[in-house]
């Protein structure tokens, strides 16, 4: 998985790189790390009026060299994925002094698409599912219809490379788009902790 890195020091250079707060509009990202057309790719922005780290998926358009005669920088147009478009309007807000209460998460999120299942306390059967969003703390659960809160369940995720899937305690706590279920995985231990990062660090690899 690419991560091109995107610095943003002001909302000026906000509105260079990326002029409308559409997925339908590119976005430029200046990297001198050579990527071609079609290439899946996750852009990182990341500013000192941002809380966090924000995370999303794109496609490659067309990558370009640097040409320092004619002041021209080395980068990639990636067009943003549609279903990225909450994040890319977040970002939008806060650049634009539209939105300035956001909150500060304690673990950045990794944008993927991955198959899992679950299941809840009250059942014995696992639902197949996907994750579109994952971190130490938690990941975004793909329902047809949102989870009560607090809902208690067991998520399990077969990492990148490994025959046998991760089981994760979790906890519904909160509603995200479009239906779906935000988590927060419940660690018990110092292990836990650690077999999760594991499986982030694999899925950012893969």
């Amino acid at each position: 998985m690419i991560i091109l890195k995107l610095r943003i020091k002001s909302p000026a250079e906000w509105r260079e790189l990326a002029p409308a707060p559409s997925t339908t509009e590119p976005v430029f990202v200046p990297t001198t790390d050579e990527v071609t057309a079609g290439q899946p790719v996750i852009v990182e922005i990341s500013s000192t009026m941002l809380p966090n780290k924000v995370l999303i998926r794109g496609i490659v358009q067309s990558w370009r060299p640097a040409l320092p005669r004619m002041r021209v920088r080395a980068g990639a147009t990636v067009t943003i994925e549609p279903d990225e478009q909450l994040k890319l309007t977040f970002v939008h807000d806060v650049f634009t002094g539209k939105r300035t209460d956001a909150p500060r998460r304690r673990h950045n999120r990794l944008p993927v698409k991955v198959s899992c299942r679950y299941r809840t306390t009250a059942s014995a059967a696992f639902v197949a599912s996907n994750v579109t969003e994952i971190g130490v703390g938690g990941a975004l659960l793909e329902t047809k219809a949102p989870l009560a809160l607090d809902t208690e369940l067991t998520l399990e995720i077969t990492p990148p490379g490994a025959a046998a899937p991760l089981a994760i305690a979790s906890r519904v706590s909160y509603h995200g788009p479009s239906g779906n279920t935000g988590l927060r995985f419940v660690t018990r231990d110092g292990d836990g902790d650690r077999r999760l990062r594991e499986l982030i660090r694999r899925l950012r690899a893969s």
